[in-house]
């Protein structure tokens, strides 16, 4: 599997996360799947920022009604929801013990941005299996 997402995003996703920190900073990710070269590529096109409805520092949450809101624009736009992306602003860029636990479907891609070194922001994706299954999927960066 490979998770492709272009660089402004990636920058967007930066810029918000620093500007909420120490909260963190949480969203969707539409876009389209297809297989290249025998392997998955899960194509991040859409980006959401949503609000982290708790305000906290360890935790994230987003309300159902904006989730939704997200997903039905999606499928109007003729995207796929791909997958949740959230940050840590003083921890490592992998899931925490909550983040598995509330990783509801195996079949999204999460992404994790550590901000722990200021000026080399890290964003990693997982699989998350059995919300206790961890695996690395590769992540490409895309003009």
């Amino acid at each position: 599997m490979i998770v492709k997402i272009k660089r402004e995003d990636y920058d967007r996703i930066v810029a918000h996360a620093k500007q909420v920190a120490p909260e963190e900073a949480c969203g969707l990710l539409g876009g389209v799947e297809y297989t290249e070269d025998g392997l998955l590529v899960r194509e991040i096109r859409d980006v959401r920022i949503l609000e982290n409805s708790e305000h906290a520092e360890e935790h994230f949450t987003m309300t159902p009604q904006e989730q939704l809101k997200v997903i039905k624009e999606f499928r109007t736009e003729g995207l796929t929801l791909l997958g949740s992306w959230h940050s840590h602003p003083v921890s490592p860029s992998r899931p925490s013990e909550e983040d598995k636990r509330l990783s509801f479907d195996s079949r999204l891609s999460y992404l994790i941005l550590s901000l722990m070194d200021e000026e080399h922001p890290k964003l990693r994706a997982f699989h998350v299996e059995d919300r206790s299954k961890v695996s690395v999927e590769a992540l490409e960066f895309i003009d």
